[in-house]
């Protein structure tokens, strides 16, 4: 079998993807980045020699680390790419080694199967070029002068990718476009304008890209990552003179107020955990420890606006949140509705899908007896 070196191109923003989270390619998908899950078929595959990957300006460092964490053991370069695809596929070559076949994959299609894999590669070794693709399944219709008409389903193919070619081949397909100012969405045109056929090999649907909002969804699926996971928060706090009782952001009077180097809201502080424990991503200690001046007499509420930023960044968004204070006294009903809003705004959601509760331990154990005041909260998370 011959060699192939694997270029993946991760440069894009996906400004289609919407949400105000993290491009794409670095959003979780079953527990695994998105570029890391496109990257497996080739850690697997023996003729795979080595990997170039391509990401957006100012990504290098943070890319390689996060592929290091995960791994990855097969790239040899991470490049910058450049304003659109076509500048980021030219950016990789400069670091391919410049002999055997390339093969340049779009970062954002996760489902590439290793038996396609091996066939398109196959292909480009005997013909110097291949692509896959895959026939519509749907009625084409060809816009024209005179409207639309029907165009044979046979004779039409959807690209996809990988793309492979000889390297000297695509190299002099990318020189002549920057020469003469050929603009193309994919490789293949640029190789076709040297007079070079490219032969097509029949891929499977499943090997789509990321784009919309729906093909995170339709990929979760696929990778059989649940929709909703769910995150259990716990705190406690002890009643001391001298301190204001705070509860999900709303100022209680009371003689005594919870102890703690924040605010020492412990509603919020069970709701921020659940939200963390839901997306995998550790617990407050983790991210706001007691102790760093950041953090003394913080808004709990401010803290909980960064967890939910966190949580974007990360690909997810609350969906929701039901929480229980256990407390002796003071009553929770005339404040939880105020503590509800309070907990939607900063946690990013609709306040419909926040529920506030209280409790009593009918006079046992310290809640009980008046020496501090508990909260439990459970929180549902999505992909955005």
């Amino acid at each position: 079998m011959v060699e192939a070196h694997a270029l993946i191109v991760a440069a894009g923003r996906g400004s289609r993807m919407g949400g105000g989270g993290p491009p794409k390619q670095y959003r979780l998908l079953a527990g695994l980045p998105v570029l890391v899950r496109s990257l497996r078929v080739f850690e697997e595959a023996p003729f795979v020699s080595g990997v170039t990957v391509v990401v957006p300006p100012g990504d290098e460092a943070f890319c390689g680390e996060m592929l290091a964490r995960h791994g990855v053991r097969k790239v040899t370069a991470v490049a910058a790419g450049g304003a659109e695809r076509q500048d980021s596929v030219r950016a990789g070559l400069a670091k391919v080694p410049p002999r055997g076949l390339v093969a340049i994959h779009d970062a954002v299609r996760p489902f590439l199967r290793p038996a396609d894999l091996e066939a398109v590669v196959r292909a480009a070794a005997a013909t110097g070029a291949a692509a896959l693709a895959v026939r519509p399944q749907d009625t084409v219709k060809v816009a024209g002068e005179r409207g639309y008409a029907t165009h044979p389903r046979d004779a039409v193919w959807l690209l996809q990718t990988p793309q492979v070619f000889r390297y000297e081949l695509i190299a002099a397909a990318h020189r002549r476009a920057a020469a003469e100012g050929w603009r193309a969405t994919d490789d293949t045109t640029l190789v076709e304008r040297l007079g070079h056929p490219v032969e097509l090999v029949e891929g499977s649907p499943t090997n789509f890209k990321l784009t919309r909002p729906e093909d995170m969804l339709l990929a979760a699926r696929l990778a059989a990552e649940p929709l909703a996971r769910v995150g259990v928060g716990y705190d406690v706090h002890r009643l001391v003179p001298g301190r204001r009782l705070v509860l999900g952001g709303v100022v209680i009077p009371s003689e005594l107020g919870l102890e703690g180097y924040s605010d020492a809201d412990v509603l919020v502080h069970a709701v921020m955990d659940a939200l963390l424990g839901a997306a995998g991503l550790g617990d407050i200690g983790r991210h706001f420890p007691d102790g760093d001046p950041c953090f003394r007499d913080a808004s709990s509420l401010g803290l909980l606006e960064r967890v939910a930023a966190l949580l974007r960044e990360h690909g997810f968004r609350p969906v929701n949140i039901d929480a229980v204070l256990v407390a002796e006294r003071p009553r929770i009903a005339p404040y939880a509705e105020a503590m509800r809003l309070n907990i939607a705004r900063a946690a990013g959601t609709d306040p419909a899908a926040v529920n506030i509760k209280g409790t009593t331990t009918e006079g046992l154990g310290f809640a009980g007896r008046g020496e501090g005041i508990a909260a439990y909260a459970v929180a549902g998370v999505t992909v955005l």
